[in-house]
């Protein structure tokens, strides 16, 4: 039979934020947030955690996370990308006789995310041809309508042809919501990403989504998940 699996990859090195994947968030681990949402929703025969760190794995398990290895240096430093550890995860897994039909991979800094948003990447896989479904929300502010800063530091639209545009006019824009990535398992394994020609969107709401990257962020995260109260 095959399985469903949750993988969550943690590494131990965060810079910007030191210890950021198992910070207090509200007064538990961030990870943790991601770890019990995965659990309660039903959809996971497995929820892994991927990390270097002998203290996150410990903190994983205490939420009922499984460790089945240490993911090796090479693919924790800061130049590693998702679907490295990922494709990684997969590859350790299938030499350890596990397969696998659908993953998703769940960063373990969202605290926002919801079961019924998981559900709903995952029911857009059983239901339509795509090959993988993952978390999007709308920008603020139309991106046509964007600035930037010239080489004298004077201010100059990136898109000059959209000065009369009315906002209205505009293409609704989208951004990664960083919470999560479901894909078809065989086809993530030939494509080698989850961003690809034949990727459906998980549309969140904004007042769902916050990327936590600075300190900022971090304030900011909590003043809305208490507002929230999720």
């Amino acid at each position: 039979m095959k399985e469903v699996v949750a993988i969550i990859p943690a590494r131990g090195g965060s810079k910007r934020i030191p210890g950021k994947n198992i910070k207090p968030f509200l007064g538990q681990p961030i990870i943790g947030y991601s770890i019990e949402t995965a659990r309660k929703s039903n959809l996971f025969n497995r929820v892994i955690v991927s990390t270097d760190s002998v203290r996150i794995a410990e903190v994983a398990r205490s939420f009922g996370a499984e460790i089945p290895f240490l993911r090796p240096k090479e693919l924790s430093d800061d130049f590693t990308g998702t679907d490295q550890v990922v494709l990684h995860a997969l590859e350790v897994l299938k030499d350890q006789q596990i397969a696998i039909s659908y993953v998703c991979c769940i960063y373990p800094t969202a605290p926002f995310i919801q079961i019924e948003h998981l559900k709903k990447g995952l029911e857009i896989l059983l239901e339509t041809d795509a090959d993988s479904a993952f978390s999007v929300t709308t920008f603020p502010y139309p991106i046509k309508r964007g600035l930037r800063l010239d080489e004298n530091g004077r201010i100059k639209m990136i898109w000059p042809e959209h000065f009369s545009t009315r906002s209205q006019d505009l293409e609704e824009t989208y951004h990664d919501a960083a919470q999560f990535y479901w894909a078809k398992a065989d086809r993530y394994v030939i494509n080698r990403r989850f961003f690809n020609d034949n990727a459906k969107p998980v549309i969140l709401p904004r007042h769902m989504v916050q990327d936590i990257d600075t300190e900022e962020d971090w304030i900011l995260a909590e003043l809305m998940f208490r507002n929230l109260q999720l």
